[in-house]
C-alpha cells in the first residue's frame, strides 16, 4: 500500500464497503457521542468520515487529535445505516472505521477556524493565508482560478494562437501607472523595470512576423489598492494579431471570453458575442456615467436640459447659462414613492453633491399627477413632457442632476447602479458585455490649456495623419475595452504602427520627436523596417475570476494578495534590505520624516 493513500477523501463509495483503505488529511471536526469519536477527514477533493471506537487499537491516540492535525489513517470501510446516510457529499453513504493512525504533523492552537463560514479581519486572513486557503471557499476559488486559465490557454490554441513568453526585467515604459524599478548591480545608478503590460514586446512580435501571439502575462504596477484591483501584481490574457481591424479583434476574443463564462459561470445566462453591443466612449458616459456600465440594469439616462432652459427652477435654469452644462435625467421604474426619492436625495449628499432633485408620478383618482419640488417649479408641461421622453408612468420616477458631465457623471453612473439594486430592475442572473469604443485620445487641461495623452498613446487615430492636423480634441481612436456586470474587463487597441504618424501623435501631446526616440526607441525603430498593421487587447484574469466566482474582492481569487497598503503580512515584504545589499546596488536609503 502507498505510503500515505490508496484512495483521496473523495474516492469511497458503497462499491468499497469491506475494503482496507489509507487514507491522508486533515481533521476537519471531531464529534464525540458518547464514546465513539466520529472525524471528517478532509483533503483537497473531498471529506470522509471516519470513526474509533474502544475497540480500536489507535482510541487512545485518537482521542488526542484535534482540529487541522495532519494525519494518516488505516481503515475498513463501513456502509452508513441509512438513516445516517449523508447525499450532500459523495463519500456520505460509507465511513472508514479507524484501525491504525500516524499523526503527520500537529497544529498549534488555531488563529482562524477553518471548518465553518465564521468572518475574520483580512489582516488575520492573509498573514495566516496558508489556513485561510484550507477553506472550503478559498479552495474552490482557487481550484476555479486554475481551471479557467487552463481552459483559456485550450481555446486560444484552438483557433491557431501560439503562447511566447516576453521578459520580466525590461526598460521603463508608461503604460498608465507607476513601474516598480530594480536597481542594476552591474551598471550601477540605472535601474530596470517590472512591465508593467507586455505591451511593446508584443507588438514587437508582430514586427518579427509572428501572426498571432498569447500569453498568460503577469503585469506590475505600482498603483493604489481598490477592491477589483491588486496593488501590485496581475494577470492577463494578452494576445496580438497581425493584419487585422478592430472588428476582427472583437471577433476573436469574444468567443473565447463567452466560452468561458458559459463554462464556469453557473448557468448564469451570457448572451452570444455577437450580440454585445458596440457603445461609443461618449455614449456610455451619457447614458450610464461610465464606461465600464452594467447593462443587467435596464436603465439608460437621458440629456433633458431643454425642459429645465428657461424654466420656474432657478437652479438648473441659470446653471444651463452657463457654456458646457447640461441636465440629464435618471429613470426609475417602479420608484415612484416620496420615500425612496428622499432615500436617494440622501444617497447624492453623501457623495458630496447638495442633493438629487426629483420628480415621480401618482395617480390621484383623477389621472396623472407629478409630485415633488421640481415638478412644483417647472409645470404640468414640462413634467408631462419629460415623464413621455423618459418613458415613465404612474407610480415610476425621475432623478435629476446638472452641471458640467465629467463634474457629475461619476455619482450619476453611482445613483443608477443603486437604483436598479434596490428597485429589484437588475437582472443578477445574466453576465451583460457590451463593447466600449472610439476613445477619445486627447484631453485638455482646463486650467493651463495643454493637450495631453487621455487614452492609450499607442493606438491608431481613427483618419491617420488627417485626423492628427485638425482639432486634437476630436481624435478618436482604435481603442476599446469590454465591460461586463460593472467591470473592465478587456483593454486594447489597434495600434499606431507607422513612425510619421507616432511622432505626429506625440507631438500634439508636448513630446519631442528625439524625446519619442529616446522613450520608444525600439518601436520607433522597428517600425521603419516593414511594420505591419496590428492590434490586440488583454483580458483581466483576476476580474474574470472574481465575476465567476460571485464576490466583490478581488483578493478572493488571488492566492497570496497584498492587503490594502500593499504589503505581504505572511511574508512580511516589503522588507528593510541590508548593508551589504544597498552597497552592492550603490544604493542608500533616504530616511522619511
Amino acid at each position: 500500500m502507498h505510503a500515505y493513500r490508496s484512495h483521496t477523501c473523495a474516492d469511497l463509495n458503497k462499491s468499497n464497503v469491506g475494503d482496507t483503505v489509507r487514507l491522508s488529511g486533515w481533521v476537519h471536526r471531531i464529534r464525540d457521542h458518547g464514546g465513539i469519536l466520529f472525524v471528517d477527514l478532509r483533503d483537497h477533493y473531498g471529506i470522509t468520515q471516519v470513526l474509533c471506537d474502544p475497540d480500536s487499537p489507535v482510541f487512545s491516540e485518537m482521542e488526542k487529535v484535534r482540529s487541522e492535525w495532519c494525519v494518516r489513517i488505516d481503515g475498513t470501510v463501513k456502509a452508513r445505516d441509512e438513516s445516517l446516510v449523508n447525499s450532500k457529499i459523495p463519500t456520505g453513504e460509507i465511513e472508514v472505521f479507524v484501525r491504525d493512525l500516524e499523526i503527520l504533523g500537529k497544529a498549534d492552537e488555531l488563529p482562524l477556524i477553518v471548518f465553518g463560514d465564521q468572518e475574520y479581519p483580512e489582516e488575520t486572513r492573509l498573514k495566516y493565508r496558508y489556513l485561510d486557503l484550507r477553506r472550503e471557499a478559498m479552495q474552490s476559488n482557487m481550484t476555479l482560478r486554475s481551471d479557467v486559465v487552463a481552459s483559456m490557454r485550450r481555446r486560444m490554441w484552438d483557433i491557431g494562437f501560439r503562447e511566447f513568453q516576453t521578459p520580466i526585467i525590461t526598460a521603463s515604459s508608461p503604460e498608465g501607472a507607476r513601474d516598480f524599478l530594480v536597481p542594476s548591480r552591474l551598471h550601477p545608478g540605472k535601474f530596470y523595470a517590472l512591465p508593467q503590460a507586455p505591451q511593446q514586446f508584443k507588438q514587437l512580435i508582430m514586427v518579427s512576423g509572428y501572426d498571432k501571439y498569447f500569453q498568460i502575462a503577469p503585469c506590475f504596477r505600482d498603483e493604489d489598492p481598490r477592491a477589483d484591483r491588486s496593488p501590485t501584481d496581475f494577470y492577463q490574457l494578452d494576445l496580438e494579431m497581425s493584419f487585422v481591424t478592430q472588428q476582427d479583434v472583437f471577433d476573436t476574443i469574444s468567443p473565447v471570453l463567452a466560452g468561458v463564462f458559459e463554462e464556469f459561470g453557473g448557468g448564469k445566462k451570457v448572451d452570444a458575442p455577437n450580440e454585445w453591443p458596440q457603445i461609443s466612449y461618449a455614449d456610455a458616459a451619457k447614458w450610464y456615467g461610465t464606461d465600464k456600465p452594467d447593462l443587467r440594469n435596464p436603465i439608460k439616462m437621458q440629456v433633458v436640459s431643454e425642459h429645465f432652459a428657461g424654466s420656474g427652477f432657478a437652479i438648473f435654469a441659470k446653471l444651463l447659462e452657463q457654456e458646457g452644462t447640461e441636465i440629464r435625467a435618471i429613470p426609475a421604474p417602479t420608484g415612484g414613492s416620496r420615500k425612496f426619492c428622499d432615500r436617494m436625495n440622501a444617497f447624492a449628499q453623501k457623495e458630496g453633491l447638495p442633493g438629487m432633485g426629483y420628480i415621480f408620478w401618482r395617480d390621484q383618482g383623477n389621472g396623472l399627477e407629478a409630485a415633488g419640488p421640481l415638478a412644483k417649479n417647472i409645470g404640468p408641461e414640462r413634467t408631462e413632457a419629460i415623464r413621455q421622453q423618459l418613458g415613465l408612468d404612474v407610480g415610476d420616477a425621475a432623478f435629476f442632476l446638472g452641471g458640467k458631465p465629467k463634474a457629475f457623471e461619476k455619482v450619476a453612473g453611482k445613483a443608477r447602479d443603486v437604483i436598479g439594486e434596490e428597485l429589484g430592475l437588475t437582472d443578477k442572473d445574466r453576465f451583460a458585455f457590451a463593447w466600449i469604443v472610439d476613445f477619445p485620445i486627447y484631453e485638455q487641461d482646463e486650467e493651463s490649456g495643454d493637450i495631453d495623452f487621455e487614452h492609450n498613446p499607442f493606438s491608431m487615430p481613427q483618419g491617420g495623419m488627417d485626423a492628427l492636423n485638425g482639432d486634437p480634441l476630436a481624435v478618436k481612436g482604435f481603442q476599446y475595452d469590454l465591460a461586463c456586470n460593472g467591470y473592465e474587463l478587456v483593454s486594447g487597441a489597434i495600434r499606431n504602427h507607422k513612425p510619421e504618424i507616432m511622432v505626429k501623435a506625440f507631438e500634439l501631446a508636448g513630446y519631442g520627436e528625439e524625446e519619442v526616440k529616446n522613450r520608444f526607441g525600439a518601436l520607433f525603430n522597428a517600425f521603419h523596417y516593414g511594420a505591419p498593421p496590428h492590434g490586440g487587447c488583454a483580458a483581466g484574469i483576476d476580474r474574470i475570476v472574481m465575476l465567476l466566482a460571485g464576490t466583490s474582492n478581488i483578493r478572493e481569487v488571488i492566492m497570496f494578495p497584498m492587503n490594502q497598503r500593499a504589503e505581504d503580512l505572511m511574508m512580511n515584504a516589503p522588507s528593510d534590505p541590508s548593508s551589504d545589499q544597498l552597497m552592492e546596488l550603490s544604493l542608500r536609503v533616504i530616511p522619511q520624516d
